[in-house]
């Protein structure tokens, strides 16, 4: 599990500082994210307190401009865009991202190429020499590893996914140039709050007094607002300050109070809302025109170029195959509405697995109009739902007769490969394990 998401497998296997070993040599990245887990006693402690220190001890002050981004949806899409727009007008640029499918190494790209084995494992050594007694989460670990590769890169902008939240989330722990919230929706309220209120404060903490933040949120709840205007953020909002018009099938206009750019692309990710976030890449590059310069061409070139694996995945052939990491109510809306637009074909086989600490039966509801076969599953981790509890799920919202329960997402995988027809989709969704489990034996 270590080689394919194992940020996920150390949230589902907390370990306390008792069992922590301390081997002598780790000379291979599996070995290096195998001691990762063992660090600290909580998979996730939010706090900025000890990634400050041990970035003090790391003298990781960066010179190029950071761009932050935080939401409970959208994150990943805008990161990418952000990266192929910078990429296309000759920056150098970092990205950090998280979680991963397949590999460690997606959440570090340096110049559009994902870190090596042995960068990272050299990054992961510094942390490890600076942090001496000094507990860090795996999240935090890898924050810091990625940043100490960007600021030996001499790259000339990074972009900082958040992993939850914003206010206390080790990526915050970086002053941005420019923030990016893409969207405030109910997520991790565990953690965050449970109103829009509570989480879109925590997700407002990566604002800066004097710097832009752009807002992608048209529902923008006050908190977002009153944090702005406590701390002196020059905030941008979709709507009153910038905002797109679809004005022919295959463009798009995009509209700010400090200009107008015409015959834009649609961006090379799927769905409708993807005109919100390319909106968001846009009024941040606008904020950060001074030192990071873009042309039309670089932004029609980005836009055409950004790719996400697992947000709205089409595989070519046929049955067609959808991969989308779709693991929220707010998500699995934007999901059914990719689905609707979607040509009419055959039925729809969903792949279903979700984590128990989810909202399971919300992204039920968001999705049954645009299922006829679901194919329930269970994740074998601590978290994730049994394909008996994904079965109760199905059966309090009325759908028992068109689900069937397997013991894996492989297994659910594998059947409906084997049920769909030639113009049937088979879609594979619910959570990130959910995508990769299917991907990694697809």
């Amino acid at each position: 599990m270590v080689g394919r998401n194992s940020e996920a497998y150390c949230a589902e296997h907390p370990v306390g500082y008792a069992t922590l070993t301390h081997p002598t040599e780790r000379n291979s990245l599996a070995e290096w994210l195998s001691y990762l887990e063992q660090l600290h006693p909580k998979t996730i402690d939010l706090s900025l307190d000890r990634v400050a220190e041990v970035r003090h001890r790391l003298d990781l002050n960066p010179s190029f401009p950071i761009i932050t981004v935080a939401g409970t949806n959208g994150k990943g899409s805008t990161c990418a865009m952000l990266e192929a727009i910078l990429l296309a007008a000759g920056y150098r640029v970092g990205l950090y991202t998280s979680p991963h499918l397949l590999r460690y190494n997606e959440r570090v790209r340096i110049n559009g190429e994902e870190a090596s084995d042995a960068a990272l494992c050299e990054a992961f050594a510094a942390v490890e020499q600076a942090r001496g007694e000094m507990s860090l989460t795996y999240f935090e670990f890898g924050t810091l590893a990625a940043v100490w590769l960007f600021a030996r890169a001499g790259l000339d902008a990074v972009i900082l996914e958040v992993g939850l939240g914003g206010r206390l989330d080790a990526v915050n722990a970086f002053d941005t140039d420019c923030a990016v919230l893409t969207s405030v929706d109910f997520d991790h309220m565990d953690y965050l709050g449970d109103s829009r209120l509570a989480i879109g404060y925590e997700k407002a903490g990566i604002f800066r007094a004097g710097k832009p933040a752009v807002c992608g949120e048209f529902d923008v709840p006050y908190s977002v607002l009153a944090h702005a205007e406590k701390i002196g953020a020059d905030l941008r909002r979709i709507g009153p300050d910038f905002g797109y018009d679809g004005l022919e099938p295959n463009q798009w206009r995009f509209t700010s109070r400090d200009g107008l750019r015409l015959s834009l692309p649609y961006p090379a990710l799927r769905g409708a809302y993807q005109l919100s976030n390319a909106s968001a890449c846009l009024a941040a590059l606008e904020q950060l025109r001074a030192r990071l310069p873009v042309a039309h061409d670089d932004i029609r070139r980005g836009l055409l170029e950004a790719v996400v694996p697992g947000r709205f995945q089409v595989l070519p052939g046929r049955p067609q195959r959808i991969f989308d990491v779709a693991h929220n109510p707010h998500a699995a809306k934007a999901l059914a509405e990719n689905l609707r637009a979607m040509p009419p074909t055959g039925k729809t086989i969903a792949v279903f697995a979700m984590l128990r600490d989810k909202d399971i039966a919300g992204v039920v509801r968001a999705m049954q109009g645009q299922v006829d076969l679901w194919l329930v599953a269970g994740i074998g981790q601590p978290r994730g739902a049994s394909a008996e509890e994904m079965l109760r799920v199905m059966e309090q919202e009325g759908l028992a007769q068109r689900a069937e329960a397997f013991p894996s997402v492989a297994e659910a995988y594998r059947h409906a490969c084997a049920k769909a027809a030639e113009d049937d989709k088979i879609l594979v969704f619910g959570s990130f394990y959910t995508v990769a489990e299917a991907m990694a034996g697809g």
